[in-house]
């Protein structure tokens, strides 16, 4: 069991393809794209060696956390409690440009006020606590470096939980594709956030 500090890192996976640009949400298949693996690949050489890889079921995460843990001879766990926003289902499948049509104001709902979504299946606050539960649950049984690799907003909101910065703040400064959180770990909240980076489009292209 972990004691003391320790390094956390939450990961984005990588750029997905999705040439038809709709929301994927939690729907199988939606790999990541040539782009989306080099990434993982460039990100995977500045993670520490053997390391618990846990990620979300997703073929994305999972696909990202593979080829991290082949680069860094880590150990790979899937956990469902680091999938997508339940928010996220209830768009899949739609294309974002139609999203103002299909559901009218929903997604300037989202962007502007995260905090009160009425519509979605499931609440910021709901999403926090989970992915929040996630990592605290793992970190007490890993000893070593822990990698979670889930998704934008379950990640940005496990984030903002952990650095005790308030859940409206969603929408600012988010972790880009195969974008790396590192954070020290505490006994209590504020957890330190050491530094936030992903791999420069013209490094992977």
């Amino acid at each position: 069991m972990n004691t003391g500090l320790c390094t956390i890192y939450l990961v984005r996976h990588g750029e997905v393809s999705n040439p038809e640009h709709i929301v994927y949400a939690d729907l199988p298949g939606f790999p990541l794209s040539p782009t989306g693996r080099r990434q993982a690949e460039y990100v995977a050489e500045r993670l520490p060696d053997h390391p618990t890889i846990v990620a979300s079921p997703l073929d994305r995460a999972v696909e990202t956390a593979t080829i991290i843990a082949e680069s860094r001879s880590g150990r790979i766990f899937v956990d469902d409690s680091l999938t997508e926003w339940g928010l996220s289902t209830r768009w899949a499948g739609h294309p974002w440009d139609t999203l103002d049509e299909v559901f009218p104001g929903e997604l300037a709902a989202y962007l502007e006020h995260p905090m009160d979504l009425p519509f979605s299946p499931e609440s910021l606050t709901e999403l926090a606590k989970r992915i929040e539960g996630a990592v605290r649950g793992h970190l007490a049984i890993t000893n070593g470096p822990l990698i979670l690799v889930s998704h934008q907003d379950p990640i940005q909101a496990a984030r903002l939980t952990f650095t005790d910065r308030p859940l409206s703040d969603l929408n600012r400064d988010k972790p880009q594709h195969a974008g790396v959180i590192e954070l020290e770990a505490r006994s209590t909240v504020p957890w330190f956030e050491c530094t936030m980076w992903a791999p420069d489009h013209h490094t992977v292209s």
